[in-house]
């Protein structure tokens, strides 16, 4: 067992994805038997202690198997409703299975607006880490039901990667049709090489997707490592494996070497800051006193209303700003949990103050920790 596998042990807070061609037996139904044994071994993970957030595709196949829909539809609208019908069989079909275990479930929606939106970005990493927190087990899908753009198989690929990016995660698990990440196209090279580790940013890997074959093919792939390199700005190392090998979520978290793993080679916290601060455009100021300024330095610390001497700007809840000193030299810049007009309201005050003055506490902090970056 390489270092590398071991490392995948110690992994706290992962992300599961499972494919539509897994999940719906290549677009024949629910697969019964593989529902059972994905869900057994997250709710081992559980048990054991891990934090588990599931990315399931296979909506708007499980909707057109329901619909007696023998061909893919063109139309939005229809490929929407077939989202929609098919959700349902999804929802039912996890809830139950991790009921046996003694495990709560909470369907969530999203759109990747829902993650690059600031104040949305927020919301949904709240939630779901609160659900975490609880030991309830997310199930996340993309909003096909009312996306605009065309629904694609393979999308939620990237969203399992932005999810990885939203919470933290230690590992992303993309559990595929294929073995892996072949050096060749196995179905026209028999002989090809399962590529077992390699750098996720290596240039080489993209000659070997390079190409499309299909949704389930090496176009599949090529969405894949985009994926895998969306999740390592947050640090997350990601596997991909052929779902139905037997075990394979357990044998991937024991370490076994199994399908091909894409090593981020990042600090978590710091790519994920290094991440937050290139993406935003700075919306707004406040002006720290000493006080503040030494517990964002010397402690790493959240920034709290009462250490905000000034307000400037027109920003919104989950906006970038600037965190200055009294001569307006940057010491540190995030994501703010109040609006301008609710931030002017509370400088100064205490957090138990907020919900007096505000008629609400969404936040103990003005800027978590973990949504700053000191500059």
């Amino acid at each position: 067992m390489s270092d590398n596998r071991k490392a995948l042990q110690k992994s706290q807070r992962l992300v599961v994805k499972i494919g539509s061609a897994l999940l719906t037996n290549d677009g024949r139904g629910l697969c019964v038997d593989g529902l059972d044994a994905w869900v057994a071994q997250l709710a081992a993970l559980r048990a054991a202690g891990k934090e588990v957030v599931l990315v399931s595709s296979g909506a708007v196949a499980e909707g057109m198997t329901r619909l007696g829909w023998k061909q893919r539809p063109e139309d939005l609208h229809r490929l929407q409703a077939a989202a929609a019908v098919g959700q349902m069989g999804l929802v039912h079909a996890y809830e139950t299975r991790f009921r046996q275990y003694g495990l709560q479930t909470a369907q969530i929606l999203l759109g990747h607006d829902d993650i690059s939106a600031r104040d949305r970005y927020l919301n949904a990493r709240n939630t779901l880490l609160t659900l975490l927190e609880l030991g309830v087990v997310p199930v996340v899908n993309e909003n096909d039901t009312v996306v605009t753009d065309e629904i694609r198989f393979g999308d939620n690929d990237t969203l399992a990667a932005l999810v990885a990016n939203l919470i933290d995660a230690d590992a992303l698990l993309i559990l595929t049709d294929q073995q892996g990440l072949f050096a060749a196209d196995p179905r026209h090279n028999p002989a090809a090489e399962l590529i077992a580790e390699a750098e996720v940013g290596d240039a080489s890997l993209d000659v070997m997707v390079g190409g499309s074959a299909g949704s389930l093919g090496r176009g599949g792939m090529l969405t894949k490592l985009r994926a895998a390199r969306l999740a390592s700005r947050s640090g997350a190392n990601t596997v991909i494996a052929g779902g139905r090998e037997s075990r394979v979520i357990e044998r991937v978290f024991a370490g076994e070497t199994l399908g091909t793993l894409l090593l981020s080679r990042q600090p978590p916290i710091a790519a994920r800051k290094k991440w937050l601060a290139g993406q935003l455009q700075l919306r707004g100021t406040v002006t720290l006193d000493d006080g503040a300024i030494q517990v964002l330095r010397q402690q790493g610390r959240s920034l709290l209303p009462v250490g905000v001497i000034s307000v400037a700007g027109g920003f919104s809840r989950g906006d970038l700003v600037s965190c200055v000193d009294a001569r307006g030299l940057e010491v540190a810049r995030g994501l703010v949990n109040y609006d301008a007009a609710e931030a002017e309201k509370i400088k100064r005050l205490p957090s138990h103050k907020i919900q007096e003055v505000l008629g609400y506490l969404g936040e103990s902090e003005l800027i978590h920790r973990d949504n700053l970056v000191l500059v």
